[in-house]
């Protein structure tokens, strides 16, 4: 994490689109579906093609039992072949009758790999979606997905795919789970939807880090037992003379779980200026799947708003020389008051090739969505052979190219700090605080966002709060 220039200072960055509409995935343990409940799940197509430039699954789902259901604990899985083994593609909603923003989207890989699947859509819902009534339906759920190339794709080949049906039938090869239990349809074979939920048994064999965060406070021995460093040391970024305080990294309950607070405070001045940061003491993490459940703020807990705040969640290694091409980090920065020429809130995805801290300059490639995010949020990045892939609760936020790969391997980092004190210049004190309830890392595995939730869940139903699996790099 560096200062970084205003935006009159180039940055080497592309900006991709972002597909809004996610809701927090829960990391709850899944509950079974009573007898009573029941889904039906209709589909039709608006492509009926062979091939088309996206395929257009609409859906519709009824409550067939006997009581209420909460639609945000409705999944639905449409399967499809991929038309290549690199393919990558985009989920949108072009309308729906409960609100696109209401309807979540993302791709899986099937463990079991068919001629007719190996990827799959699932859909699903937030709270603003609200509930069905037994014999109430969702009305119209017009949904789409296409190659973020936008090539043409074949949809003939597609397991869940049906040409002839142009007008909504009852569709047994796209799945509904209700509460983590399979209620509807049936999957390709060997792919039933609740299969890869065993915390301890990753699919293809990834050693994973999990820590709950479950402390007593920042002189807890199991901290440093765990691996974690609670920074005391001077240095950037952030404020000239501000000082990291360790005892400002505090554990308290939030939503029954323990989680990590760090606190940064001001008076106005460098010397007042206190900041925080958590990280891991080793470099060893690089491909794979990384997620944290972060709560970020837009106003102080205490004192006069408006300072220059950047609330994190990344991996890093060491700049070894200016531009050193082996340099690496991936970072979600929420600025809630604005800051680096930006006048208001912004959240930022950033890849990084390299940079030069003096005269500046940057190669990096970034996203960017100029909105509120207080709150919690669940936040996933994947690592490949191909790409760099940000996600916000369970949506796609950005796609980074294969430049920006790490060639070494990491730390993981929490920290909130101060950019400067230009946006607010009271001497009054004030207090700041971002928050973190878990964080995961599966080495060389690309999760969805809906298996890291499932992941994390096992976890907590199994009362595990910590394991460290990765080996040494």
């Amino acid at each position: 994490m560096r200062n970084r220039p205003s935006a009159g200072r180039a940055r080497l960055a592309l900006a991709l689109s972002v597909l809004l509409g996610g809701g927090a995935l829960t990391a709850l343990p899944a509950q079974a579906a009573s007898a009573a409940d029941g889904l039906t799940v209709q589909y039709r197509t608006s492509a009926s093609g062979a091939t088309a430039d996206q395929t257009e699954p609409w859906f519709k789902v009824r409550n067939t039992g006997s009581s209420t259901v909460q639609l945000s604990q409705v999944k639905i899985r449409y399967y499809f072949k991929a038309d290549s083994p690199n393919a990558s593609y985009r989920f949108a909603c072009s309308w729906a009758v409960r609100g696109c923003a209401a309807v979540t989207g993302t791709f899986g890989t099937l463990s079991n790999p068919t001629a007719t699947a190996d990827r799959y859509l699932e859909i699903g819902f937030t709270a603003a979606a609200g509930t069905l009534a037994p014999g109430a339906d969702s009305g119209d759920l017009q949904l789409r997905f296409y190659q973020s190339n936008w090539q043409t794709l074949r949809q003939s080949d597609d397991y869940s795919f049906n040409g002839a049906q142009t007008s909504y039938a009852s569709w047994d090869k796209v799945t509904a789970q209700l509460a983590g239990a399979t209620v509807w349809g049936a999957a390709p074979e060997g792919n039933d939807p609740t299969d890869p939920t065993d915390p301890t048994d990753p699919p293809g064999g990834g050693q994973t880090l999990f820590d709950d965060f479950d402390y007593s406070s920042h002189t807890d021995p199991a901290i440093s037992a765990h691996g974690w460093s609670v920074r005391a040391n001077s240095g950037g970024p952030g404020v000239p003379g501000a000082t990291w305080d360790p005892s400002k990294v505090t554990f308290v309950s939030s939503g029954g779980n323990s989680v990590m607070n760090l606190e940064t405070s001001t008076a106005g001045t460098g010397a007042s200026t206190t900041q925080t940061e958590v990280l891991t003491k080793s470099t060893k993490f690089r491909n794979g799947t990384y997620a944290a459940r972060v709560k970020f703020s837009d106003a102080p807990k205490s004192g006069p708003d408006g300072d220059h705040l950047v609330q994190t969640f990344f991996t890093i290694n060491d700049l070894k020389a200016p531009m050193a091409d082996d340099y690496a980090e991936y970072d979600f920065e929420y600025l809630p008051n604005g800051g680096w020429g930006e006048p208001s809130n912004i959240l930022y995805t950033t890849s990084w090739e390299t940079y030069n801290p003096d005269p500046w300059q940057a190669v990096n490639q970034h996203s960017e969505q100029r909105s509120s995010y207080a709150g919690w949020h669940d936040l996933v990045v994947t690592i490949d052979d191909s790409a760099i892939t940000y996600y916000v609760d369970g949506q796609v936020f950005g796609t980074h190219d294969a430049q920006y790969l790490p060639e070494r391997p990491m730390s993981i980092n929490f920290n909130q700090w101060l950019i400067d004190l230009n946006g607010q210049t009271s001497t009054t004190p004030r207090a700041y605080d971002q928050q973190v309830d878990y964080v995961l890392h599966v080495k060389d595995q690309v999760l969805t966002p809906a298996e890291v939730a499932a992941k994390v869940a096992g976890y907590r139903a199994a009362g595990t709060g910590f394991v460290d699996e990765v080996p040494a790099s």
